[in-house]
Order: structure tokens, then C-alpha cells, then sequence
């Protein structure tokens, strides 16, 4: 049975601000922290992700600038190259978002089909 809904599709983003609407971090920079705190290194996360440099180091001081905290701990390469590591907060941050994002995933999921199954309704 074809429907003439059936084209329609969820798309929705998440983020968190400050007070002043200020973005602190939504799906592209928790992303982000996820790859460092996977390998260990911000060079590695943004290929990974297919990142300019500048641009996300504006991020990630932006994340923390409007956070009030450090979430990240770098390392200056050496002999073995340079490291950056989420803080326990960052990781906090992050497995939190993780979370939140989950739960609100399948929430949504359900709401949506609530949403067409009323679309359908004669």
C-alpha cells in the first residue's frame, strides 16, 4: 500500500547553549570529542572526520570558553608526537551527550511513528 506520506522523513539536530544562546556543543562537536577520546589525538580525530584544523581548534576553545572549564589535555609532540585526551569532565561531557542522545533518539523514533500512523488515519 503506497501512501502519500511515505516520502516524509525525521531530521532533527541537538545542542546545547548557554543562557545567552551562545552554542556550546550539538551532534558535529560531540562527534568530535568522541574521535579524540577514541584516538588519542586531535590530528587523528579530524582527519577521521574530515576536518580543517583552525577551525576546530575555534571549537574546541570555544566549547571550553563557554563552558567555564577545561575539556580537553594536550600534549605537545616530542618524539612520539603530540597527544590530546578528553578531561574526565570532557569524557563526563561527552558520555553524558552519548546518553541524552540515545534516549531522545528513541523517543523522537516513537513520536514519529505516533506522527504518520495520525497521517494515515481516515
Amino acid at each position: 500500500m503506497n501512501s502519500k506520506y511515505e516520502n516524509i522523513r525525521l531530521n532533527y539536530k541537538i545542542w546545547l547553549e548557554t543562557q545567552d544562546e551562545l552554542g556550546i556543543l550539538g551532534d558535529g562537536k560531540w562527534l568530535l570529542l568522541k574521535a579524540i577520546s577514541e584516538t588519542g589525538s586531535l590530528k587523528s580525530a579530524m582527519e577521521k572526520l574530515n576536518l580543517s584544523y583552525r577551525k576546530t581548534w575555534n571549537n574546541l576553545q570555544q566549547i571550553e570558553e563557554r563552558l567555564g572549564f577545561s575539556i580537553l589535555d594536550t600534549q605537545r609532540g616530542g618524539a612520539d608526537g603530540g597527544k590530546t585526551m578528553l578531561t574526565k569532565e570532557g569524557e563526563k561531557i561527552v558520555k553524558a551527550f552519548d546518553n541524552f542522545h540515545t534516549e531522545f533518539d528513541t523517543f523522537i523514533q516513537q513520536a514519529f511513528i505516533k506522527f504518520k500512523l495520525e497521517l494515515e488515519e481516515k
